[in-house]
């Protein structure tokens, strides 16, 4: 895999999760970091002293695939290799997480890609009506690695309903209607705390939104990691799901019923966050459902299952 900067930490978690349940090798190659967040690495650029590029080269030589994820292609470099010397007899695959750049130019990628009959795979169920015949492979979360195991409602200091939100770009994710819904509800609950986690390392991140309360992701219609993270933490989550993620959301899982809170705007996320306040057996039994959701329907293998399958037909 191949990537400008880790999105979301799911380039290392992808290739985590072939190394840990596929006969299959992968390493992800990074160039940048952003956000100030660690998600773990494997060969990171910025990492490579004394020009040694050599596992570099010997990795786009020897690859059966390459997998580029966001805005990277043949036609960039990796310190003094470029890709393109390197791709003949490869399956290549385009994996899109959403970037601003390839939404504004969304027409130009299509255009590239059915020009070299490239596949490509998004990753949350809205991109499917901006990338021309790509299949949704969900984003995963190690749901059984420490950071991720659920600290539910009633393990929780109770003096203080701590609420928070943790976005990587506060203009994207409704970050102002959320600190003043708060700010509202802070006049008749004094004991709710916000909490915005910014610019903090992956783990620090996970240790404090595990003693949360309350997680909210955005009111966009899809949803971020931070929202599995928090579903595998057992906690309550709010975010604005729309009908067509909800659908393919219930597609992939099989279930039934969603665990997610529903708010889809300003008035919506104070009444949800109003009720969850102020029940505090709901946000157990809420948080408890996401738990169990994420260990029944949203395991590494089961989002790797479909990411496989995509390899296979290359």
């Amino acid at each position: 895999m191949i990537a400008e900067n880790d999105p979301a930490g799911m380039g290392i978690a992808f290739t985590n999760a072939i190394n840990r349940y596929t006969d299959h090798q992968c390493r992800l190659i990074t160039v940048q970091d952003r956000y100030g967040i660690d998600f773990g690495k494997d060969i990171h650029l910025p990492d490579i002293h004394d020009d040694d590029f050599d596992e570099v080269a010997d990795l786009l030589e020897h690859s059966d695939i390459i997998h580029f994820h966001m805005l990277r292609d043949e036609h960039s470099h990796l310190g003094p290799l470029v890709i393109r010397d390197y791709i003949k007899g490869k399956k290549i695959i385009h994996h899109h997480h959403g970037h601003p750049d390839y939404l504004i130019n969304a027409q130009r990628f299509n255009d590239k890609y059915r020009k070299l009959g490239r596949r490509v795979i998004v990753s949350t169920p809205d991109l499917l009506h901006v990338a021309d015949d790509a299949v949704w492979v969900p984003n995963l979360v190690p749901i059984n690695d420490p950071p991720y195991l659920p600290r539910y409602e009633t393990c929780l200091k109770n003096d203080r309903i701590r609420v928070c939100q943790a976005p990587t770009r506060k203009f994207d994710k409704h970050t102002d209607e959320f600190g003043r819904v708060l700010t509202r509800l802070q006049a008749s609950h004094p004991q709710v705390e916000p909490v915005i986690i910014e610019r903090k390392g992956r783990r620090e991140c996970l240790d404090i939104k595990r003693k949360c309360h309350i997680v909210f992701d955005h009111m966009r219609g899809w949803f971020g990691i931070s929202s599995l993270e928090s579903l595998s933490q057992g906690k309550p989550v709010i975010a604005g799901l729309d009908e067509w993620n909800i659908g393919c959301i219930k597609e992939f899982t099989g279930a039934d019923r969603l665990p997610w809170v529903v708010a889809r705007n300003e008035t919506e996320l104070e009444i949800q966050l109003e009720q969850l306040v102020s029940e505090p057996d709901a946000r157990f039994r809420i948080g408890m459902d996401s738990r169990k959701f994420m260990e029944d329907c949203w395991r590494e293998q089961d989002a790797l299952a479909v990411l496989l399958r995509e390899y296979d037909v290359l």
